[in-house]
C-alpha cells in the first residue's frame, strides 16, 4: 500500500497494486469540516485519480472515529465577507464535482456523522455503505442556506422528490436504520466496519474490466432521467466504446479458456 498526501487534510492510500484508491478524508481535529483549503484538497486530489488509469474504484473514507464529515467549517464562514463567500464558492464546488465527476466507480464509507457537505460528498458516490453509528442529513435551511454541493439533486435521485423534499425543509436528520429503508444508504452493516466492508466491495468491483467499469458508469450517469429510446442510445454508445477493446478480447478469452482474466485496461 502506498500512500500520497494531498495538502494537510487529504490523503489518498493505494491498495490492491493501485487499482483501488483510498481517498481519506483527515481533518480529525474539525471532524472533517470542509474548509477552503480541504476543499481545494479534495478537488486537487479527485483530478489526480480521474487521470490515473490505473485506478479502477475510489473510496471515500474518513479518518475521525466519530464522523464522516460535517459539511462546510462554518467557523471560517463566519470570518467571511460577501466577497470572501463569492470567491469560495468555486473552490468549494470544485471538491463536490470533483467526487461526482470521477470518472470510476465511488464508493462511500460512512460512519457517524455525515452532515450538510459531508452527506453531499457521500451522495456523490455511486454506492454509499454506511455502519450503525451514521447520521446523515442535510441541515443547510436551518443556518439560512440550501444545499449547495449537490443535494438538492442527488439526494431526490435516491430516495425520491417528495422524501427529498421533507428531509431538506425540516433539516432532520436520519439514523442510519431508516437511511437504509429510504434508500439514502445502500449497505448496512455493523458498527465500525464501514471501511472494511466498502473496501471489499471496491476490491470486487476491481477486479472487473476497467475499460467496461469506465463506461457503464458513462452511461449509467448519461442516461440517468432521459426517456428511454434516448437512454438506450447512451446505452449503445457506451457499448460500441467497449466492443472492439483489448478488455472485451481479454474477457471472452479468459471465458472461454477457464481463467482469470488480465485486463489490458484498453
Amino acid at each position: 500500500m502506498s500512500e500520497e498526501r494531498f495538502g494537510e487534510f487529504v490523503l489518498v492510500r493505494r491498495h490492491e497494486r493501485g487499482h483501488v484508491a483510498e481517498l481519506v478524508l483527515d481533518r480529525p481535529k474539525a471532524m472533517n469540516a470542509v474548509s477552503t483549503e480541504m476543499a481545494r484538497s479534495i478537488a486537487g486530489a479527485c483530478a489526480a485519480l480521474g487521470e490515473d488509469r490505473g485506478v479502477r474504484v475510489v473510496v471515500l473514507t474518513s479518518s475521525h472515529e466519530r464522523a464522516f464529515c460535517v459539511g462546510a467549517d462554518l467557523k471560517e464562514r463566519n470570518s467571511f465577507s460577501d466577497a470572501d463567500l463569492v470567491r469560495q464558492r468555486p473552490v468549494a464546488r470544485a471538491a463536490y464535482t470533483g467526487v461526482l465527476e470521477l470518472p470510476v466507480p465511488t464508493v462511500a464509507a460512512v460512519h457517524g456523522f455525515a452532515l450538510g457537505g459531508g452527506c453531499e460528498l457521500a451522495l456523490s458516490c455511486d454506492v454509499i455503505v454506511a455502519d450503525r453509528t451514521a447520521v446523515m442529513g442535510l441541515p443547510e435551511v436551518s443556518v439560512g442556506v440550501i444545499p449547495g454541493g449537490g443535494g438538492t439533486q442527488l439526494l431526490p435521485r435516491r430516495v425520491g422528490a417528495a422524501r427529498a423534499a421533507e428531509l431538506i425543509f425540516t433539516a432532520r436528520r436520519v439514523e442510519a436504520a431508516e437511511a437504509r429503508e429510504l434508500g439514502l444508504v445502500d449497505e448496512l452493516v455493523e458498527e465500525g466496519r464501514d471501511r472494511e466492508e466498502a473496501l471489499a466491495m471496491a476490491s470486487r468491483i476491481a477486479a472487473n474490466s476497467p475499460v467496461g467499469l469506465r463506461a457503464a458508469k458513462r452511461a449509467l450517469r448519461l442516461g440517468h432521467g432521459l426517456d428511454l429510446a434516448a437512454g438506450l442510445e447512451v446505452e449503445d454508445a457506451a457499448w460500441r466504446s467497449v466492443a472492439f477493446s483489448g478488455d472485451r478480447a481479454e474477457g471472452v478469452a479468459a471465458f472461454n479458456e477457464k481463467r482469470r482474466p488480465e485486463w489490458p485496461g484498453e
